[in-house]
Order: structure tokens, then sequence, then C-alpha cells
């Protein structure tokens, strides 16, 4: 039965009944029910009071707070040799509860960086101040053109037929070729390979990479560029490019797989056998330790540097510290018999243990002593001289074991990296190996077109010429690597026949390797002077050859300084760090 609300059997709402006299007869009323309920139940009462108060009163402070929706991330961690990739950001939720406590070494590094990149440190380079150098940057002017005409936003330009090739499809010569335009000063061509790398420039490619090309090609390039502007926008694509590329880390060893698809994050070893290259899985540290400086987070360094420590446990004393250039994925170790040189498949492996020694501060001591066993084993089985002129060069052991005199043009580098370290405590004579390797390298242009061929042979025996190229070794790609050499030794000992040496291995690129409607193009023979075009301008012609042919003719000699600055196997400045 439903009542009204004035019914009379309400005394609450008897109107006839004063409204104080009302409420005193019913509270009088709940006193007496109340006083003569059993003690148990006055309990019971009490509790389910107090409680229903609490409920009200915890209601009331949730609805008094803002209410935040909260997406739960279930992003499951990889775990690769021991080392943890994506997941959850513990590093984050560890730093939120020690708001007061020293923040780790990683956080440390990122500081320092961002406080580099906010202070007036950032690097200024005020463009060539002399004609050969003009003469430089207009080259430079000249290949790009080519390319943004032909193949802009694709890896390499075809120069003859103007149109282009795609080997990882990363846009490769502009971001190998972006920090050459900085440091030319060149503020048009840097800003278009800057807004093309923001808006254009991604990595989710269903195609396989090469590990260590593109480790120092892309990511080298694009560190480099986020040193040399603070542009945050360049560590961010690094930090892209830099977790899909530690797939190749996904392998039973320390040793990385040669080969990453970038969309698939899945990487395996080469198509062409199982074993991995000595240079190729020892030439990432340097970027990678340069990413992990520079955001924080240590995965990048630690698992490319397993690498280099793996290598140093296993050792390769058969040869007193040279080491074969092949090495097994799956199984991480060497594969036997095969050739020891400093030249493609090895070069670099020797070269990162100075860089590496340098960028860290000269605090790891290990590393300074395996190249500098190296450098006495090499001495030992490979550093010999030609008849009758006495060219000095680094031959082979083919198999390990039978020398060959034969000399890639890759193998110029070893010149500047041994002056370099004859200026940080190693002995003077690897100067005078770097200036007779060097020379040696110089001779390798003396030719009928100027340049350098790909691959060199040496005379051992009197009455024949020092030196002749193979017909099949005659090829030239534009190359940096003896002008990298002159560069180092311009650097150390002021002699200007290096200047000399590298204006006249420009005048012959510009001579015989230009092509009139844009970009340079490699050769097929360097000893005909009728050449005949590959087709092809390689991304380390803007990358490293322009970028050492400018530095090498400069008249300051203090740009970009080596005690601060280190280059990479592929050309691009990195910050050397105090550990």
């Amino acid at each position: 039965m439903k009542l009204a609300r004035n019914d009379p059997s309400l005394p609450m709402y008897n109107t006839d009944v004063s409204r104080g006299h009302t409420f005193r007869r019913i509270r009088a009323r709940a006193k007496h029910w109340f006083t003569t309920r059993s003690v148990l139940f006055k309990l019971c009462i009490t509790f389910f009071v107090l409680f229903f108060i609490f409920l009200l009163v915890k209601i009331s402070s949730r609805g008094s707070t803002k209410t935040v929706s909260t997406i739960e991330i279930n992003e499951e961690p990889i775990i690769i040799n021991e080392q943890i990739i994506g997941g959850p950001d513990k590093k984050k939720i560890e730093d939120e509860k020690k708001n007061n406590k020293e923040d780790p070494p990683d956080e440390i590094d990122k500081q320092i960086v961002e406080e580099k990149m906010r202070s007036d440190d950032v690097v200024k380079f005020s463009g060539p101040t002399n004609d050969r150098q003009n003469a430089v940057v207009k080259a430079f002017k000249h290949a790009w053109k080519g390319y943004k005409d032909f193949a802009w936003g694709h890896d390499t330009l075809k120069p003859i037929s103007k149109s282009f090739s795609d080997w990882f499809d990363t846009g490769l010569t502009i971001v190998d070729g972006l920090d050459t335009a900085i440091i030319m000063g060149l503020h048009q061509e840097a800003e278009e390979a800057t807004e093309w790398i923001q808006n254009t420039l991604n990595f989710e490619k269903d195609r396989l990479v090469n590990f260590f090309e593109c480790t120092i090609r892309v990511l080298g390039g694009m560190m480099s560029a986020f040193h040399l502007t603070g542009n945050k926008m360049f560590l961010d694509k690094s930090v892209d490019l830099g977790d899909r590329l530690l797939s190749a880390f996904k392998s039973p060893s320390p040793i990385p797989y040669s080969d990453v698809n970038l969309k698939k994050r899945t990487a395996t070893n080469p198509q062409w056998g199982s074993d991995s290259s000595l240079s190729e899985v020892t030439t990432v540290q340097l970027e990678y330790r340069a990413l992990s400086r520079a955001s924080g987070n240590s995965t990048y360094e630690d698992l490319a540097f397993n690498v280099s420590k793996h290598i140093h446990k296993i050792g390769c004393e058969s040869h007193e510290g040279l080491c074969g250039m092949f090495i097994n994925a799956n199984t991480g170790q060497f594969k036997k018999g095969s050739t020891i040189t400093f030249g493609a498949r090895s070069d670099s492996y020797y070269e990162y243990l100075f860089k590496q020694w340098i960028q860290t501060g000269k605090s790891i001591d290990w590393l300074k002593e395996d190249y500098g066993k190296a450098m006495t084993a090499m001495e030992k089985y490979l550093y010999r001289n030609s008849e009758p002129k006495k060219m000095y060069f680094v031959g082979e052991l083919l198999s390990g074991e039978t020398y060959s005199p034969k000399m890639d043009h890759l193998v110029c580098f070893i010149a500047g990296t041994l002056s370099h370290g004859a200026q940080n405590g190693f002995p003077k004579k690897h100067l005078e190996m770097a200036e007779t390797i060097g020379e040696t390298c110089h001779n390798m242009y003396n030719n009928p077109t100027g340049l350098g061929p790909e691959i060199a042979h040496f005379n051992m025996i009197p009455g024949k010429e020092d030196l002749y190229v193979k017909p099949l070794d005659a090829h030239c790609l534009l190359r940096p690597e003896a002008i990298e050499a002159w560069f180092y030794l311009y650097r150390f000992t002021g002699d200007k026949k290096y200047q000399e040496w590298g204006w006249a291995a420009f005048e012959a690129i510009e001579k015989y390797a230009r092509i009139s409607t844009g970009g340079y193009s490699s050769i097929s023979n360097v000893k005909k002077i009728n050449v005949q075009y590959r087709d092809s301008m390689e991304s380390f012609l803007l990358g490293e050859t322009m970028k050492y042919l400018y530095l090498l003719l400069a008249d300051d000699q203090t740009i970009l300084p080596l005690d601060q600055w280190v280059f990479t196997t592929e050309g691009h400045p990195l910050p050397i760090y105090d550990h």
C-alpha cells in the first residue's frame, strides 16, 4: 500500500502536531528502543554505523580528486644475450622512486649531452677559406644537385642513366652526406637533408639490410648530425633505427648476424654463407656507444661491446693478435684457415680497437693492448717492401699461411690509424710506418687517370716494376681511404705534400669522374684515359671522400680537433668521452 505524504499514520508528517514536539517524540522512542536491546546487539549496530560512515568518507575522497584513465602497456621485453630490450621502462620507474638520489651513470651521460647541446659548445663552421676548399665545396654541390634531380630519397644516384638504385631504401646519400654539408657550411643542403629525414625517412622496410653498412652509414650519419647540430630529431630517429638493428644480436653467441629485416626485426646469416665478416661485427661499437651515451640506454653499447669482449676473450693467438676474416654467429668461433688481411672483411676491426680506446677516454687498457699487439704482428707478418724502389705495403696471409703481396685501397686507412696512435703514446716507429704506407698509397694513384685502383699488387723480386694493377682490380669507386690517411698525416706532421697529393686526387676526380648533368661516377679502369663509367655514385663519396678532402685542404687544422672528436670508419665525427 502506498501512503500519502500527510497520512495520519506517519506522526512526523502530521501537521496537527508541532514540528519540535514530533522530533522529540521520535528521538525518545528510538532511545528507549536502543536501551532495551542486548549488549551484543548494540555492538553490532555500532559497528555497522561506523562502517557505513567509513564508506561514505572513502567515496567522497575519491569523488573530490581528478580521475585519470591509465593505459596498461603489456609489451613483453626481449632478452638478447642476457640484455633486456623493450618492455616496461624500469629505469624510469626507479628514477621516480629515487627522486632525491644520485642519477645513474647513463642518465649522467644523457644530461652531459643535453647540456652540451644547449651550450655554445655546439660546433659552428664558417665555410671554406681558400680556393681549393671552395672547389671541393662546389664539387659537393654538383654531386648533391645530380642526386637531388634524379635520385632524391633513394639510396644512390646513377648519374649516367639519370636514375637511382636502392640498397636499403633509406636515402643513404642524404644521411651519409649530411654532416659533410654541415661541416662545409652548406645551410641549404643541410636543411634539405634535415627536412627529408624528419618528414620522410622511416624504417618500416620489409627488406634485409646489412647490419654493419646500415649502422655506419645511416645510424652513424644521424648521430654525427645530432652532435654537430643539437637537433634531437636525429637522436630520436637513431633510437628507432638502433632498436631495429639490435635484432642482429638474436644469435646464439655474442657475434651478431649480418643481415636484418628492419620491419620484422628478424636477422639471419648472409646469403653467401654461415659466417659473418670480422670487420662487420667489430665496427659498430663507436656508433652504438654514442647512441647509448646520448639516449641514456646502455643496451646498445653493452651488446655491441660484448662483441669486442668476446674477440678479446677467445683471442687470435696463432698469429699473435691478427685475426681471420670470418667468424661464425652461431658458434662464436673463427673459421679455420681464413685469410688474414687489413683489407676487405677485416680492416676496421683494427681501426676500432684503437678508436674505441680513444672514444672511451683511454680508459680501457685491453683495447690499447690488443691494438698494440696487432700492430706488432702486422709489422712481423704483413709489412713488406717492393723492389726495386722499396715501396712499403701491407700484404695478406692467404688461408692464414701463404703470403700475398696484394694491398686493397681500403688498407690505406692504416696509415691514418698508425699516425693517430703515434700521437697517443704508441712508438714513434708507427708514424714512420704510416708515412711509408701513405706514400705507397700515393703511388697507387700514379697511373694515366690519376685515380686510385681498387687493388694493387707488388713485386718483391728485383728487375720488375714495383707496383702493378690487374685488369679486374683496376676499377675506381672514388674511395676515401688514401685521402683519409693523408688528412691524418698532415694533421700530425704539417707536411704540405699531403695536401698536394689530396689536391691531385681531387683534380683527377673532376677530370675523369664528373658527369656534366650532375654527380660523379665510378669508373671501370684507372689505366685508360677513355674512361668507361660504372654508372654509380657511392654515398661515401659525399660522406667521406669530399669531407676528408675539405678538411685536408683547410687553412685551419683545428676544425674538429682529434682530442675531442673521433671519426668513425664512415668518416662521421663523434665526441670523445672521459670514460
